[in-house]
């Protein structure tokens, strides 16, 4: 791990100004990118701890506020540890911010990302990585879908939302990536049955999608963030070699 330099920066997008956090090796030399899309609790200490952790293994990493329409991060106020207990009423808040972010508006919004990284100094301008957790995954996905000649590789971790019977569900994308993919499954996860991670699985392959998912036994939905009560660090460390493999293979 080499030294760490973050910074919060805007982006024009396409309903007003992004607010991200941007993380680079302190070296100052060109690297590889990573847009990285946080979970639904948004990007926090958590998230750009996640996005250090990344770039200290050589890359730049953007990490945007995928809610930017309803405000600057935070733009719901967290407990220091979100419990089981606090969930229901911050998704009060959550949800319709969600609602928000359909397809079109996600592949939108990504092309934004993708040529503000593409456009700095200190990246080398070449097809990305990128990696989303929890609602995070399906965007992760899209982008991939969406921009395939500028995602080399993709992954989603517990992730929600990825294979279902949505007209505009992800997986519907698969045909046109061209990067490789990963996908870490929680193990008996609500929000990803395995009748949509087996949908997920099958459309990649009939699409001839290089991918791997596999199902971290044991794991919650959310287990990478260590700010949640679903925090499982055995898991985590797991996600953190099959990541930054993936991202060592494609970028």
């Amino acid at each position: 791990m080499t030294d760490v330099q973050g910074t919060t920066v805007d982006i024009p997008a396409p309903d007003g100004t992004a607010d991200a956090y941007f993380a680079l090796p302190g070296d100052g030399g060109v690297r590889p990118a990573v847009l990285l899309y946080m979970d639904a609790f948004g990007v926090r200490p958590q998230v750009r701890a996640m996005a250090d952790r990344i770039a200290g293994a050589g890359y730049a990493v953007l990490a945007p506020n995928v809610f930017y329409r309803h405000g600057r991060a935070p733009v719901v106020e967290l407990p220091g540890m979100i419990t089981n207990g606090d969930r229901d009423a911050l998704f009060t808040k959550i949800f319709p911010m969600m609602g928000d972010l359909t397809a079109k508006a996600v592949a939108a919004d990504a092309g934004a990302y993708l040529s503000w990284l593409r456009d700095r100094p200190e990246t080398d301008g070449r097809p990305v990585g990128t990696v989303g957790y929890c609602m995070g995954a399906r965007l992760a996905l899209i982008t991939a879908g969406s921009h395939p000649a500028k995602v080399a590789a993709a992954a989603g971790f517990h992730g929600a939302g990825l294979a279902t019977e949505d007209p505009d569900s992800p997986h519907r994308l698969a045909d046109g990536i061209t990067g490789e993919l990963y996908f870490g499954h929680a193990d008996g996860d609500p929000a990803n049955p395995p009748e949509q991670q087996e949908r997920l699985t099958r459309e990649l392959a009939t699409a001839g999608v290089r991918h791997t998912a596999e199902v971290y036994t044991g794991a919650e939905h959310g287990f990478t963030m260590a700010d949640t009560e679903a925090y499982a660090p055995e898991a985590t460390e797991r996600h953190w070699k099959a990541l930054l493999d993936l991202f060592a293979r494609n970028l």
